[in-house]
């Protein structure tokens, strides 16, 4: 199974063999070794001001583990690691993590709120209800994942609700998956460094 899952993956591995060219690359951006939340919006191109400089803001508070306001390599490899090969679950996991803020394990409805909003200005504005009939403002968008997801209505999202309600729901992964997303950030950024190569048209 796991040979399987290796060839399923070929096309976005982040060889291990790339793993010292990917370091001195990191080394070239940051000399320090601690990556500052500038550098890593630099390294991906994303401005400030914008909707996908807020969501990088919340990537990098993901993955600073030892919240430290910096990242280091190991930090580093792991996002990009998740981002390009994550399964599923693990990618929901990692999302549930962005959208709680305050680290106490579950969302309550203004953390959600607040990605969101993010994730709603990046789509600009055009989420649909499932069927394709209606868009939904933000705020909408808000209830309705509290409808699918929220199984036992207290108001509060665990990160098991989270999980198993976004794999029942496709609407949910859909507004998840973003057009403009850190994998694409990450696999343009790989190949301009020769560390990937693209994929095949």
């Amino acid at each position: 199974m796991g040979q399987n899952q290796q060839i399923q993956t070929n096309e976005e591995e982040l060889e291990l063999t790339s793993i010292q060219d990917l370091y001195k690359s990191f080394i070239m951006e940051c000399p320090s070794g601690s990556l500052y939340l500038h550098e890593f919006k630099r390294m991906f191109g994303v401005q400030n001001g914008t909707p996908e400089s807020q969501y990088m803001d919340s990537i990098f508070r993901a993955f600073d583990m030892n919240r430290d306001n910096t990242m280091d390599f190991i930090e580093y490899v792991a996002a990009i690691n998740l981002v390009l090969r994550g399964k599923l679950e693990d990618k929901l996991r990692w999302s549930f993590k962005v959208f709680d803020s305050d680290s106490n394990g579950y969302l309550d409805r203004d953390e959600l709120q607040k990605i969101v909003m993010i994730i709603y200005k990046i789509k600009k504005g055009s989420v649909s209800d499932g069927t394709g009939t209606e868009n939904l403002t933000a705020q909408q968008v808000c209830e309705h994942i509290f409808q699918v997801v929220d199984v036992n209505s207290d108001g509060h999202i665990t990160l098991d609700e989270f999980v198993q309600g976004a794999q029942r729901s496709e609407w949910l992964q859909n507004f998840l998956r973003l057009d403009v997303n850190p994998s694409r950030w990450v696999q343009r950024y790989l190949c301009d460094r020769k560390l990937m190569y693209p994929k095949d048209s």
